[in-house]
């Protein structure tokens, strides 16, 4: 299928991040929001992702590290700087915002579904939406653990749902997890990875349903360890983060990752699990949640709110 007309529900973190690689990379966009009060704070995620790439750009004039290099904006081999600025001017001009369901979905080829990890309100979304969109309509979930088989009957088109998990940072770290429910159609499995392509993403495919997918089923117990350390009373948070970069290599902790990802994120994944029995639970969940749950009515919700674990700019 040729897609042309995307729409992106939610403009949290990758919300937004979608969105704007999708028109950055020829797309037309809509975002579909809640209310008008929340357009002023995805616009200004929108611009400040303008900022990053024209930033990015003028450093890959003269940056020789392949390693570095912000494959969502151009390849190494190919890249002409005035071809993506011109891509990179005309980016926000593409991208709409729409709290109306019907007027946003009414002429959508794809349909990109970013909201909360919460399975109950990702089903009621899928219910909502379903009598406006056109027939053709595909429509993907971003969730980052919960199967796509869930949600599929509540889109009322099974054949044309399945999982489509970006990973944050989409410009440099362009991975896309690409997994099918029993009931999607294999042609329309296929179309998305092509469109994953098209916005300059590298689609692994994913042949049978697995909470957590690739990424997550290693991430998540990763930072699930971190929050144990924490919350038990083991370490602070920079110490673990440190044990973790100094130990590795790696330029990020867990609970700066964490802060990336987003705190409410975190508690929703973690609360999946609170009513593990104790003796079967390798982690406190309950803790887990408690800790985070007071972070978040602190507004201490992450990078994107200014605080998180650590203090941003």
């Amino acid at each position: 299928m040729d897609f042309k007309n995307i729409v992106v529900i939610g403009g949290g973190v990758l919300g937004s991040q979608i969105a704007f690689q999708s028109a950055y990379s020829g797309f037309n966009v809509i975002i579909l929001t809640i209310d008008e009060k929340s357009k002023e704070d995805i616009n200004n995620k929108l611009r400040k992702l303008a900022i990053t790439y024209k930033k990015e750009l003028d450093n890959m004039v003269n940056l020789k590290d392949i390693t570095k290099w912000p494959m969502g904006i151009s390849s190494y081999d190919g890249f002409n700087y005035e071809k993506c600025m011109d891509k990179l001017n005309t980016a926000l001009s593409r991208i709409t915002l729409e709290t109306n369901q019907k007027e946003a979905l009414k002429n959508a080829d794809l349909v990109i579904e970013s909201i909360t990890e919460n399975l109950k309100a990702k089903q009621e979304l899928f219910k909502q939406i379903a009598e406006y969109l056109p027939e053709r309509t595909v429509i993907v979930t971003n969730s980052s653990t919960l199967l796509p088989s869930k949600m599929a009957k509540f889109t009322k088109r099974p054949d044309k749902f399945l999982a489509l998990h970006f990973a944050n940072n989409i410009w440099k770290n362009n991975l896309t997890e690409v997994m099918a429910q029993d009931k999607t159609n294999k042609k329309y499995f296929e179309d998305i990875l092509i469109f994953a392509s098209n916005i300059r993403m590298i689609p692994v495919p994913i042949y049978k349903e697995k909470s957590g997918y690739l990424l997550n089923s290693m991430l998540v117990p990763f930072l699930f360890s971190a929050l144990d350390l924490l919350v038990n009373g083991i370490s602070d948070c920079e110490s673990i983060d440190k044990a973790w970069t100094l130990g590795t290599g790696a330029p990020n902790g867990p609970f700066r990752i964490l802060d990336t990802v987003g705190l409410e994120t975190a508690y929703n994944i973690v609360k999946m699990y609170v009513k593990v029995p104790k003796f079967m639970a390798p982690y406190n969940f309950k803790g887990m949640a408690k800790y985070l749950e007071k972070m978040i009515g602190e507004g201490k919700t992450g990078k994107a709110a200014g605080e998180g674990f650590y203090k941003y700019e």
